[in-house]
């Protein structure tokens, strides 16, 4: 996630009365202080959850633990969907508004990777442990402190554990919920994820694409003259390289993954790459896009060319991923209730950009934010990812109070 806009005092004021209404309320005061006493279990279930292996498109087993938890704290209509998303309820006196409050349950890291969490003082390292083992820690954290303080919300909350958030995942979980599962169902939406206290309400969009240029191949020495994939492939990334993109709105290009040949002395028959470009603003990302397919085609028409259209290649263009922008304003209640709850609590909040979950709830006009978990930690994404727990309940009171607030 970028940082977007630091504190916002006057938002914080607007709903701040609210916030601290609903803390003198009996119910909700003995949540949030059993929330604080109960976080060495929101820990424990976090390197629990974190053991469980998940990765891209493998997300099952830890979806099977997640659901024998949600129905271990009572959650009504308990299931995973077709997508693999696993999905519980929380009645409320009225069915609606219904508050969608999720974190999603696969990693970036590919099977066979060593999940275990190793503890040192106040740290955790594992793959995982921020990102977002601790989101998913936290929904269980609010459900038990809401059970055990007995609070009655206005409307319900349907908790859920989302697939396909990470990487070429494609937010296939969360667009299966507004699409099919949960269609028509949602009136608002929290992603917890990461650490921290930043709140998200801007969607950064994506394009992603797998490029794959083919011809015949041949031998290195005896087929030399042939146009080749490869040659066509770098030529494609040096024109992507020099590509001038806008600061602001912030519009970025990468090209991830490469790959292609069968050996140093052939010409080869297939090479490929992964692209990612991303924008909150749609229109510098459709910039961008053309851009990039224009690109591409000029590579292999200078390849085709500069070999006199022997061996003759192609391409082919893939999408592999889009995830659209979308932005909730600061002046939504979404918005504005998540720093009151915030301030409520001492906390100071930042408002960011960011590519998650509710992007696609931003993109529908369903009012949707992400909220980081609390805590503290670095190397998301990496082998060593590590997690603070010093005074990390704060960030399960958060979510908790943000539930209540945002159930009416």
């Amino acid at each position: 996630m970028k940082k977007l806009t630091l504190l916002l005092p006057a938002l914080a004021t607007v709903f701040a009365q609210d916030a601290a209404s609903l803390l003198r309320e009996a119910s909700v005061r003995a949540a949030i202080e059993f929330a604080a006493q109960n976080e060495d279990k929101v820990i424990a279930e976090q390197i629990e959850i974190c053991e469980v292996p998940a990765p891209p498109f493998h997300e099952k087993q830890r979806g099977e633990l997640y659901k024998r938890k949600f129905e271990e704290l009572g959650l009504r209509n308990v299931r995973i969907d077709a997508e693999g998303n696993v999905i519980g309820g929380r009645p409320g006196r009225n069915a609606r508004p219904n508050l969608v409050f999720s974190a999603h349950l696969d990693t970036v890291f590919p099977p066979g990777t060593n999940v275990k969490v190793t503890r040192d003082g106040s740290w955790l390292k594992g793959p995982g442990i921020g990102d977002d083992c601790r989101g998913l820690a936290v929904v269980l954290g609010v459900i038990r402190a809401m059970n055990a303080a007995k609070v009655e919300t206005p409307g319900t909350i349907t908790f859920v554990g989302t697939v396909g958030e990470e990487g070429l995942g494609d937010l296939r979980g969360v667009k299966h919920l507004f699409g099919s599962s949960l269609k028509g169902q949602i009136d608002k939406f929290i992603s917890l994820d990461g650490i921290g206290f930043g709140v998200a309400n801007v969607g950064v969009g994506s394009f992603r694409y797998k490029v794959t240029f083919k011809g015949p191949g041949g031998h290195s020495y005896g087929a030399f003259g042939m146009a080749n994939p490869i040659h066509a492939l770098g030529r494609a990334i040096e024109k992507i390289s020099d590509f001038q993109v806008p600061s602001m709105p912030k519009t970025t290009f990468n090209v991830g993954r490469i790959g292609g040949g069968t050996s140093v002395n052939s010409i080869a028959f297939e090479a490929w790459m992964e692209v990612d470009m991303r924008s909150a603003d749609p229109a510098s990302l459709r910039e961008v896009d053309e851009k990039f397919k224009a690109a591409v085609q000029q590579a292999l028409d200078e390849e085709n060319a500069r070999w006199n259209q022997n061996g003759r290649i192609a391409v082919q263009i893939e999408t592999v991923g889009v995830r659209p922008a979308g932005k909730t304003s600061e002046d939504s209640a979404i918005v504005r209730t998540a720093v009151a709850v915030s301030s409520a609590l001492g906390l100071q909040v930042t408002l960011r950009e960011g590519s998650t979950d509710s992007n696609v709830g931003m993109n529908l006009g369903v009012p949707s934010i992400t909220m980081n978990s609390g805590g503290a930690g670095r190397g998301a994404h990496s082998l060593g990812e590590m997690f603070d727990t010093t005074d990390s309940y704060k960030g399960t009171q958060r979510a908790l109070l943000a539930a209540i607030a945002l159930a009416r």
